[in-house]
């Protein structure tokens, strides 16, 4: 007899990256919450129009919806859920902790963490994941408070009967592209979870041989097969006049895994950027005299033209830096140029098929409203961990 699958609820869903990886792993979802209609537009599009990842309630429309509404307006429907639900996981807003920004406590978004909780306590999962930055363990300067929001959740679930373990996960130790840090959260009504992660990466050797990837897997292994001197055409989903680029032969297997299931020579997303040919200079004299994988600032004063906060020049044989929803921040190996949409995506671990909708960028006071592909796919979890931590979650709950 067939093992039932787990049944989850994404809350702060982004782009789908979860639950993309929860789906990969075996479970299926129950819904996804997200108040952006860019980003739930591509979690939709991959997700719900594509696929079978959701057995939607009829209660919810299949659009975005701001958490704070749902929780105050479907009470009913969530207590509903009480005992049905295997899994509740979320990422809430990490602007306001978030060591690369202003670490401001009054920000707003850090508020939504307790909506999480709120539905916790009305859904009552067997199982939570809460994901964050590394930032969500410090306490923060000046606060009265002086207590970090780590452990005002892990007291209040303590306080609504969970067992909790946390740990501080190095994404590149799980096959992804990238020296990504990210504070992880498991908790469980049913049984310990002392022994969670010590599990989790036991387990890593007999995922990458299933995946059939090494252990450790590099930039160039990554994105060596989209350099656009493999040629472009007119970007198809652009007004303006830029340019997309083609695929080059794969030659590692990670980019097999990443281009399986897809059609076509071009990759979504792979949109190129028009710099002015200073900013191309720039750019080709940071590649020629700085080393791979250097931060560069304009304070360091090695570098004419630098306007940006600061930049890396990528290392094709190490892992990227953290990836940001800033496309600024990291300059191509060996190409005079920022990175693509789908490059960023290749780094996080998203497939090439997955495919993101909305606007490329944006700029100014709309940073704070908007999410563009670049800011999902910098605010995602690696669907590739996502994939592992499932797999993980799915073999303790059947040892209850």
């Amino acid at each position: 007899m067939a093992k039932k699958k787990m049944r989850y609820i994404d809350l702060f869903a982004g782009a789908g990256g979860l639950s993309l990886g929860l789906y990969n792993a075996g479970m299926k979802g129950i819904f996804a919450i997200e108040k952006n209609a860019d980003a739930f537009s591509t979690l939709k599009h991959n997700l719900i129009d594509k696929g079978t990842h959701f057995d939607w309630p009829k209660w919810l429309s299949i659009e975005n919806h701001d958490i704070c509404e749902i929780v105050e307006g479907y009470k009913k429907e969530l207590k509903g859920l009480c005992g049905t639900v295997d899994l509740v996981v979320g990422g809430p807003p990490c602007q306001g902790f978030s060591m690369a920004g202003k670490r401001d406590h009054q920000d707003v978004r850090n508020t939504m963490v307790h909506y999480y909780l709120n539905v916790i306590e009305m859904v009552r999962p067997k199982f939570l994941v809460l994901e964050n930055v590394h930032g969500f363990t410090l306490e923060f300067k000046g606060d009265k408070q002086k207590k970090p929001y780590s452990k005002i959740v892990i007291e209040e679930l303590h306080r609504m009967g969970y067992h909790v373990k946390t740990a501080e996960i190095k994404m590149d130790e799980y096959g992804i592209p990238q020296k990504r840090v990210r504070f992880i959260l498991v908790g469980s009504l049913q049984n310990n979870v002392d022994d969670f992660f010590d599990k989790l990466r036991k387990k890593r050797e007999s995922f990458f041989k299933m995946k059939n990837l090494s252990d450790s897997v590099s930039v160039m292994e990554a994105i060596g097969d989209l350099k656009k001197c493999y040629g472009v055409h007119k970007c198809p989903d652009c007004k303006q006049k830029f340019y997309s680029g083609k695929y080059g032969e794969i030659t590692s297997r990670y980019q097999a895994l990443m281009r399986n299931g897809t059609e076509g020579e071009y990759p979504n997303s792979h949109r190129f950027a028009n710099h002015t040919n200073p900013i191309v200079e720039m750019q080709q004299f940071i590649i020629d005299n700085i080393a791979p994988g250097s931060r560069i600032t304009p304070q360091d004063g090695l570098v004419n033209g630098l306007h940006r906060r600061g930049t890396t020049l990528l290392d094709p044989n190490g892992q990227s830096p953290t990836i940001t929803s800033h496309p600024d921040d990291l300059i191509h190996y060996c190409e005079p140029r920022i990175l693509t949409v789908r490059e960023m995506a290749r780094l996080q671990s998203f497939p090439d098929w997955y495919a993101f909708k909305g606007k490329y960028t944006t700029g100014g006071k709309l940073r704070k409203i908007d999410v563009p592909r670049y800011t999902q796919v910098g605010n995602a979890v690696p669907p590739l961990f996502a994939e592992q931590l499932g797999r993980m979650l799915i073999e303790v709950n059947y040892e209850i």
